[in-house]
């Protein structure tokens, strides 16, 4: 079957979008607890660049898996699978000349790295919202660490799931420490010289 799939080479590419755009894709891979603050601090990113008149697409984790990924369990296997997908998604957005922010737990290395090799080093940026488990929990806002303190709750991250820190995250941001504001502040610097062309 492989051997009967040709993809077909169009003339608008990658860099002709991203010179009508006047900007440069890339992905910003918000990866951290559930409860660390990821879906605020990307929605917040995205305003600011939006603001900027970059074009982006926010890919969020419970958003994702209403959709696309509504046939997907939180099993390690399934969880891998998730993020392929959103790796695969993510990829084509580049192409299409988007920035895109992706908060996802993400807790695997190993996938992380995956999603890295996908869309290509260079349109990577690892964003590790380094939340303290106790702050999240503190936090619940879904009540998720309620329910899997009760056992209510299998395979969730933290709690009787393993969730592997990054070790070398382009972007580490702790919201202890940090407001949201500087949050943004700090991912946009970062992030400038990835945008112009």
């Amino acid at each position: 079957m492989e051997e009967n799939i040709i993809p077909h080479n169009f003339k608008i590419n990658k860099e002709k979008r991203a010179s009508l755009k006047n900007h440069k894709s890339v992905l910003l891979w918000f990866t951290g607890l559930s409860g660390s603050g990821k879906s605020t601090i990307a929605n917040a990113v995205e305003q600011k660049l939006y603001t900027n008149k970059i074009h982006t697409y926010t890919l969020d984790g419970d958003n994702v898996r209403k959709g696309l990924n509504n046939d997907l369990s939180f099993a390690p296997e399934d969880r891998t699978e998730n993020i392929r997908r959103i790796a695969e998604t993510a990829s084509l957005f580049i192409d299409a000349g988007i920035v895109v922010l992706a908060a996802f737990v993400s807790p695997y290395k190993k996938d992380r790295e995956s999603v890295r090799k996908t869309v290509k080093d260079v349109n990577f940026v690892e964003i590790f919202i380094d939340t303290p488990i106790e702050e999240c929990e503190k936090r619940d806002v879904k009540g998720l660490y309620k329910k899997a303190r009760k056992g209510l709750i299998k395979d969730f991250t933290g709690i009787n799931a393993p969730y592997e820190a990054p070790e070398n995250p382009d972007i580490r941001i702790d919201t202890t420490e940090t407001t949201i504001d500087e949050a943004v502040d700090n991912i946009i610097k970062k992030i400038q010289p990835k945008l112009e062309l």
